[in-house]
């Protein structure tokens, strides 16, 4: 079924199918590493590229093309590339995008692993990175060098939930002749489509929002230009960081969803928000759809919603946010994020903790800073567990 011109819902729904010759209502898992060919002519024109086809799954297969396609046009992309996991989009898009001798930009308060990949190995290979607060777009045009080729920001960030303005952000990168890649994880394609405001690449850990089930790990990159995309998914077949089948068919499942369960998250995340900002307890709440979040504004501007991650500092900070964590009862004191289950984690020692004790206090990543990932479950439980946890604070 085309859906270019269908609603966002209906996307999500029918997005990517692939039309079996049994007319199954889903895409089948093509559970296969190779497929036969019907003449040696065939297989010659496949491997030329002369038709469409798929000859070898770390290169392509059905399932997974499905996924990606129906990615790419919710994403407004003209191609996207799966891989095994999000920090596999990570260093593809690094890797893809980057030279010897160039520098990348990135946000002060990237994922973890994210920076330390930067800054700890991509340095090995002659490129050099550097980290500012990009939702202030002058410290980033300070920071700009000759070399920077790349621009790759987190918006909302994780953990402090900065926002930054990514139309802005495009026309000054391509300006200065980089590019701009943006990783939407937080937002999902459900609530920010970077593509549309100008960046050449979005990425997302499919971990996340996207499967929605925390069962599945996967990553996905969608391009801008087929020449990006072809890039991209040369360089995914050689270093073999290809989807699984199996894995694409339950991210693809978990896809259909997105709108449903972002949509009941995010009400809940609200409510929470700010009950947190009205307690005692708290020193200060990041959520971007609080009227006191600093790019609360820019976000009702450049989003369709304000998604439900919340991060907030504990007035007795480390000790008071590791007794919260350990009194809650039904919200999951796990890392990740994006689930139907809430998940709380203290991110300094936990997503954050390979990168320096200094360097975090210089991204806002402080000891008494905790992260909530609001799920589906009612709010009015929610807040009972926090409530009862904040007791033995």
């Amino acid at each position: 079924m085309k859906t270019k011109a269908s609603g966002f819902n209906t996307t999500l729904v029918h997005g990517g199918k692939v039309d079996d010759q049994y007319g199954s209502a889903i895409t089948p898992i093509y559970q296969t590493s190779t497929f036969s060919f019907q003449s040696a002519q065939q297989g010659a024109d496949l491997f030329a590229r002369k038709e469409e086809g798929y000859i070898y799954t770390r290169i392509g297969n059905p399932t997974i093309a499905a996924l990606e396609h129906c990615v790419a046009e919710l994403e407004g992309a003209c191609g996207a590339v799966a891989t095994s996991s999000g920090m596999g989009a990570v260093a593809l898009t690094c890797l893809a995008l980057l030279n010897q001798g160039e520098h990348v930009l990135s946000t002060a308060s990237v994922y973890g692993p994210s920076r330390i990949l930067m800054e700890k190995h991509l340095v090995r290979f002659g490129v050099e990175s550097s980290f500012v607060d990009c939702s202030d777009l002058a410290a980033v045009r300070r920071a700009l060098r000759p070399t920077t080729r790349l621009i790759y920001v987190e918006t909302p960030s994780n953990p402090m939930m900065q926002v930054t303005d990514l139309a802005a952000m495009a026309e000054l990168a391509h300006a200065h002749g980089a590019r701009l890649a943006v990783d939407s994880t937080f937002a999902s394609p459900y609530l920010q489509q970077p593509l549309r405001l100008g960046a050449d690449v979005v990425l997302h850990s499919v971990t996340k929002f996207i499967n929605g089930h925390a069962d599945v790990v996967g990553g996905i990159v969608s391009a801008g230009t087929p020449e990006l995309e072809r890039r991209l998914r040369e360089l995914m077949t050689l270093l073999g960081c290809n989807m699984d089948p199996h894995q694409a068919y339950l991210v693809h499942r978990g896809l259909k969803t997105l709108a449903l369960r972002m949509s009941h998250a995010q009400l809940g995340a609200a409510r929470i928000a700010a009950w947190l900002e009205a307690r005692p307890e708290i020193a200060w709440v990041r959520y971007i759809g609080l009227p006191s979040h600093p790019q609360h504004e820019l976000a009702k501007r450049q989003m369709s919603g304000f998604g439900a991650m919340i991060s907030f500092e504990m007035k007795g900070g480390l000790e008071a946010g590791r007794r919260l964590m350990d009194h809650v009862q039904l919200m999951l004191l796990a890392v990740s994020l994006g689930g139907v289950e809430t998940l709380i984690e203290h991110p300094a020692s936990m997503t954050h903790a390979g990168v320096s004790r200094e360097e975090r206090a210089a991204a806002g990543i402080t000891e008494g800073l905790v992260r909530l990932s609001v799920g589906i479950e009612e709010p009015e439980d929610l807040l009972a567990d926090l409530e009862q946890a904040l007791q033995h604070v």
